[in-house]
């Protein structure tokens, strides 16, 4: 494990019941992101802004802006991969950075968010990774005792 963020100030632990979080994993030539919260709509966030913190740190990012992000697939893990990439469009197409992601609605085939963040300023947000795309490899969408978990892994 290569990172923990717990309700966005740190922590440690997987997916207790009322907690938001995730963490990072590693994987042979990519990075994992497992996240967990009290809902899918929460667990789907963190999983979003665990994959954005990779590209840039969220403290360093102000809330100004919002993007409104919609993805839909055949069921809730190909609906996991099209979120994520969506995100990761919005970030590349817009160089817009993130400091907290907001699920609206999350159903088995379509989930509706939105980024809040910042245009890039080189001045201030450190990058980190060169995210690519999520892939299909691990990737899991469950709902365990109290609390729905997520995983995913991204080309990087």
């Amino acid at each position: 494990m290569t990172g923990v963020n717990e309700g966005g100030f740190g922590g440690s632990g997987t997916g207790p019941p009322n907690s938001i979080g995730f963490e990072q994993f590693e994987v042979e030539a990519d990075v994992g992101i497992r996240a967990w919260g009290p809902t899918r709509e929460e667990a789907f966030a963190q999983a979003a802004l665990g994959v954005l913190s990779l590209v840039a740190d969220p403290a360093s990012v102000s809330p100004r802006e919002t993007r409104e992000v919609r993805a839909q697939a055949d069921g809730p893990e190909t609906l996991l991969v099209a979120w994520i990439d969506e995100c990761l469009y919005v970030h590349e197409i817009e160089a817009f950075v993130v400091s907290r992601v907001e699920v609206i609605s999350c159903s088995d085939n379509v989930v509706l968010g939105r980024l809040h963040g910042e245009p890039l300023d080189a001045t201030r947000h450190r990058l980190g990774t060169v995210v690519k795309a999520a892939t299909l490899h691990g990737v899991s969408v469950q709902r365990r005792e109290g609390y729905d978990e997520v995983q995913i892994v991204v080309d990087v």
